[in-house]
C-alpha cells in the first residue's frame, strides 16, 4: 500500500519497496525558498521515524530540477535571497541532520541554490540533458546552501573553485566525469534509475547503513552550519552592491554582465 502526504508544494509517497519519493511541485522551474526547504526538511524528518522508508528519491515535477532563487520575479514564490537568507538556510542545515539516505533525480537545471539542493543528496543521477552551475559569481553574489562545503567534498578543490569562479554551467555528461554525478540516465529513466541506486541502498542492513552514513558524514552538518552563517553574511553584503544589481539585470535580460567592482 502506498502511503501519500503533502508538504507545502511537495507530495511525499511511500510504497512497498522501502523507497520514499519526494517531489517538489512547482513546475516548470521549481524555484525554491525557504517555505520549499522548510516542507522538504520537515519530510525528511518523518520520513527518518518511519519503518518503511529506508531511502528518499528526491525529484522535481516539470522541466528543471531546480533553477535556484527565482532573482528575476517570474513565479508567485517570494525571492530567496532578498526575503530572508537566514531563514532559508537555517531551514536548508536542517536535510543534513535527517538520517535517511537521499538520491536526487536531476533534470534540466540545477542552477545556484538548486545545485545546492542537489548537493545536500547522498548521491545524484543526472540526465545528459541536465545543467549545473554554481553561477554565483555571474551575479555578482556568493555561493550559499553550504555549496562552500559540499561542493569540494564531490568534485574536489581546484575543480569547485573553477566552478565558482567561473560560474560556468556543465552538461550531465561532464558532471558525470567529474564525480559531480554518480550516475546518468537517459530522460525517460531518469527516475527509475534514481530509484534503482535507492533500492539498493534499502536492500541493506538499515541500522548499518546511518551508522555508515553517521561515520563518513563525521562533523558534516556542524560545518554546514558554519558555512552558511559565513555565506549568509556575505550574501548579505554583496546584495548591496551596483554588481549584483548587474547580474540581476543581465541575468534577466540575457546578455554577459557588465561587472565594476562597486
Amino acid at each position: 500500500m502506498t502511503v501519500t502526504k503533502t508538504f507545502g508544494d511537495l507530495e511525499v509517497s511511500v510504497g512497498d519497496d522501502l523507497v520514499a519519493t519526494a517531489e517538489i511541485r512547482r513546475a516548470p522551474d521549481n524555484f525554491f525558498d525557504s517555505d520549499l526547504i522548510t516542507s522538504l526538511a520537515d519530510a525528511y524528518f518523518w520520513l527518518d521515524d518511519r519503518d518503511d522508508c529506508r531511502a528518499i528519491v528526491l525529484c522535481a515535477d516539470g522541466k528543471h530540477f531546480c533553477a535556484g532563487a527565482d532573482l528575476a520575479g517570474r513565479s508567485r514564490q517570494p525571492n530567496a535571497v532578498t526575503s530572508g537568507v537566514n531563514t532559508l538556510y537555517q531551514q536548508a542545515t536542517r536535510l543534513f541532520d535527517a538520517k535517511t539516505p537521499v538520491v536526487a533525480a536531476v533534470q534540466g537545471a540545477a542552477i545556484g541554490g538548486g545545485l545546492g539542493l542537489a548537493c545536500s543528496a547522498d548521491f545524484r543521477v543526472a540526465s545528459p540533458l541536465a545543467r549545473f552551475a554554481a553561477n554565483f559569481a555571474r551575479l555578482g553574489f556568493h555561493q550559499g546552501f553550504g555549496l562552500s562545503v559540499t561542493l569540494p567534498a564531490i568534485v574536489g578543490e581546484q575543480r569547485a573553485l573553477e566552478l565558482l569562479y567561473t560560474g560556468r554551467r556543465i552538461g550531465g555528461e561532464e558532471a558525470a566525469r567529474i564525480g559531480l554525478a554518480d550516475r546518468l540516465a537517459a530522460p525517460d529513466d531518469l527516475r527509475a534509475a534514481a530509484r534503482e541506486l535507492a533500492a539498493d541502498i534499502a536492500g541493506s542492513a538499515p541500522l548499518a547503513v546511518r551508522s555508515i552514513r553517521e561515520t563518513m558524514r563525521g562533523d558534516l552538518a556542524a560545518r554546514i552550519r558554519a558555512a552558511t552563517d559565513r555565506e549568509g553574511i556575505e550574501q548579505n553584503r554583496l546584495r548591496q552592491t551596483a554588481d549584483f544589481a548587474e547580474g540581476v539585470r543581465a541575468s534577466s535580460e540575457r546578455r554577459p554582465p557588465r561587472f565594476e567592482g562597486r
